[in-house]
């Protein structure tokens, strides 16, 4: 039965697949389903056009009779475009988007018929705020919520439904989103930044934090993910004995991409570019089946919201070319895992990134006061950066295969640690006439010319200088980069604050010029942030005892990780900032537990359906088997059966070992679990399930994994590692 099943499945890989045709250029299709600046010149009348670029740019609240305009502008415009509903698109603390979706469609009180969409409905809708993740914040019986509208994301066409990108709050105003706390963060960076920028450049009136992500991902024919329960219901094989080939010959990276996967990227492309996600890379990453899509940088508020954009697209399109995109960090096994690697900048509205080193020393004083300062921060906060990119998926992937380890570093390269070297050495207090030369000579001639490449690349650097920005290589590849974005700009803006309050002091009270009060300043950064600086092998168990040594963190673990948001430093840091208060902090807390207990309590509960329905009816099946082969010969060959079966009995004792085994473990890892289930104390529940249930996992993979290389291919029922990972 199962055999003949997933025969079928099999022979479907060689099904010729959807070809999509692309005609005109891209540059001509991109954003055509966006309301952007063209289609608001086009909409929108000149006072309702200032008001959104008002808003956008400076913050401030659109009228309501403006917003009138503008709804009714935008629903021309998608209705023109083939939508029918509205949606108010956010971000809950799911991790992915949400959306209810109501149609324009409206009857007038005489029975007429109308397409409605007014100002109040644009502005602000109230979504059932009750099952959405909390930590507290609502009860169930509370389900008021609210969405906002986001104006500096543009709405968009996606199928028949106009999107608004939106916040959102409870009924009390807190947060119960992603987004809202990124924009507050978001601000609170544009205010530190300018305010240092201006040091150097009077111009400068707004800083946007910059983001550029990395996508990863796997793709696998959609037959056999549905035959996998576990992928199914995971994202990831629980079991699976690795293949014969993985990707030890390093044949599939930025290899030629299969023909299937290029129809499929295309047609992907196509529906970016008129989204106006400005995709750019795609190419074979290391792993068999594993790829590689990255856009141009953006406003990272914006590049968050394509980025979650992205990812359903991605979901949407490969259904209509038979394929399952896998966005869990860990999906296989013994080969890379995928992460989503985060590279951020600064850029002021002059058009300077402020983290690219110049040719004069004023650049380079400009470019060094914004990189010392984002050293300073991620010393001073390392583990609250780390919690940021915590979940129970990335923890299966962070410490190999390229992905950096649970200690936070930062890989600067050796031409940029010779000159905060130098920096360091020179004497305190006023710099005498030879060392002000020298200093901006030396930072002059050690930071060449050509800006992209001066360091190298560290695959095992949780955070990286690449050039002209930090990249931040933990991210998983499917988490929501609102979450480390929030983090980093809040932490890079409190340190910027703090570097302006001592240098004004300096040139104050002490009579310092600005150039000597910035290099004292960064003179002592620069010592009191060594710590943090590495640039060698972060797998390494050197590194790890070394950087025990310098006390740096080693959450390996979500639990682990996860502390630190409500400790009174994190919390005096969010509220100082105003990014989120200690309600919103410690909900935050809790729902990140709840979803690491819930995603090993769901693995836990797969594990016991793979085992007692696929695993050990697989391997009886193929012992009765191998038992009346026994039989056979023993009644074709009486006494002398016993040197013709040596090899079968051999096997049948191998089997009902691991077997056995497989039957303890599973039953010991349900009971750990239920006892898991009954600590009401979440921080202590999800320390048992991390340290008491999920432990099982690998032994219950061990055993499975042996049997399933014992049993008879035709007999064993979930698709193979050689079959999910190499498309034809």
């Amino acid at each position: 039965m199962s055999q003949l099943r997933f025969g079928a499945i099999r022979e479907s890989q060689g099904k010729p697949r959807i070809q999509i045709e692309e005609k005109g250029r891209r540059s001509e299709l991109f954003g055509v389903n966006v309301f952007n600046k063209n289609k608001m010149l086009q909409y929108l009348t000149k006072d309702a056009l200032e008001s959104v670029e008002n808003a956008v740019f400076a913050g401030t609240k659109i009228d309501r009779k403006i917003a009138d305009q503008v709804a009714e502008a935008m629903k021309g415009w998608a209705i023109s475009m083939g939508a029918t509903h509205y949606t108010h698109w956010f971000q809950p603390l799911t991790g992915s988007t949400a959306e209810k979706h109501d149609a324009f469609f409206d009857l007038l009180p005489d029975g007429r018929a109308l397409e409605k969409f007014g100002g109040g409905q644009l502005v602000q809708q109230e979504p059932d705020a009750s099952s959405f993740p909390s930590g507290g914040l609502r009860n169930t019986f509370e389900a008021r919520g609210y969405t906002a509208w986001d104006p500096t994301s543009p709405a968009f066409v996606y199928g028949t439904t106009l999107c608004i990108p939106t916040i959102f709050v409870s009924y009390t105003g807190e947060a119960l989103d992603n987004k809202a706390p990124l924009l507050r963060a978001l601000n609170v960076i544009d205010e530190a930044a300018t305010s240092v920028a201006r040091y150097f450049d009077k111009n400068v009136s707004k800083v946007h934090a910059t983001l550029g992500w990395e996508q990863e991902y796997f793709l696998i024919d959609k037959a056999l993910a549905d035959s996998r329960p576990d992928i199914m219901l995971t994202g990831r094989t629980l079991v699976g004995h690795p293949a014969a080939k993985g990707q030890q010959l390093d044949d599939h990276y930025f290899g030629v991409i299969p023909a299937r996967v290029l129809s499929y990227m295309s047609d992907l492309e196509k529906e970016c570019t008129k989204l106006g996600i400005p995709v750019k890379t795609r190419h074979n990453e290391v792993a068999p089946n594993q790829f590689e899509l990255a856009p141009v940088f953006e406003e990272a508020n914006l590049a968050v919201d394509h980025n979650l954009l992205l990812m359903d697209v991605m979901d949407k399109v490969a259904e209509r070319h038979s394929l399952k995109v896998l966005f869990h960090e860990k999906p296989f096994e013994g080969i890379n895992g995928s992460g989503k690697h985060n590279n951020w900048s600064l850029a002021t509205d002059t058009g300077v990134n402020l983290l690219s080193p110049g040719t004069t020393p004023m650049k380079n004083l400009q470019f060094l006061t914004f990189f010392v300062n984002t050293i300073k921060a991620v010393d001073t906060y390392e583990e609250l950066l780390r919690s940021s990119i915590a979940s129970a998926s990335n923890d299966h992937r962070l410490g190999a295969n390229e992905a950096p380890p649970a200690i936070m570093s930062i890989f600067i390269g050796d031409q940029l640690s010779s000159v905060l070297d130098e920096l360091e050495g020179v004497s305190h207090g006023k710099l005498s006439p030879e060392e002000k030369t020298e200093l901006k000579l030396n930072v002059v001639g050690k930071i060449p010319e050509i800006l992209l490449d001066n360091t190298d690349r560290n695959r095992t650097s949780p955070f990286a200088f690449t050039g002209n920005k930090f990249e931040m290589r933990g991210v998983g590849s499917k988490t929501n980069c609102a979450k480390p974005m929030t983090v980093l700009n809040t932490i890079v803006a409190k340190q910027l604050i703090d570097f302006k309050k001592e240098v004004d002091v300096l040139i104050e009270k002490k009579n310092l010029k600005k150039d000597e009060a910035v290099f004292n300043v960064l003179r002592e950064y620069i010592k009191t942030s060594k710590r943090i600086r590495f640039d060698g092998d972060g797998y390494s168990a050197d590194w790890e005892k070394e950087a025990k040594k310098r006390k740096l963190s080693n959450n390996r673990s979500t639990p682990e990780a996860l502390q630190v948001l409500d400790t009174k430093e994190s919390l005096a840091l969010f509220k100082a900032l105003n990014v989120m208060n200690q309600v919103e902090v410690t909900a935050r807390k809790k729902v990140e537990l709840e979803t690491y207990i819930m995603n090993i309590q769901i693995e836990g509960r797969v594990f016991f359906e793979l085992v007692y329905n696929y695993i050990v009816p697989a391997a009886i099946a193929y012992q009765n088997s191998i038992i009346q082969n026994v039989k056979g010969l023993k009644e074709i060959y009486g006494n002398a059966h016993k040197e013709m079966t040596t090899g079968q009995m051999s096997l049948l004792e191998e089997l009902s070992n691991h077997l056995n085994a497989l039957k303890q473990k599973t039953d010991a890892m349900v009971t750990a679990r239920k006892t898991a289930n009954a600590i009401t104390d979440i921080d202590k529940k999800a320390v048992a399930y991390c340290d008491k249930v999920k432990p099982f996992f690998d032994e219950i993979r061990f055993h499975s994994d042996r049997i399933e290389r014992l049993v008879d291919n035709h007999v064993w029922p979930l698709a193979k590692y050689r079959e999910l990972l190499f498309i034809r």
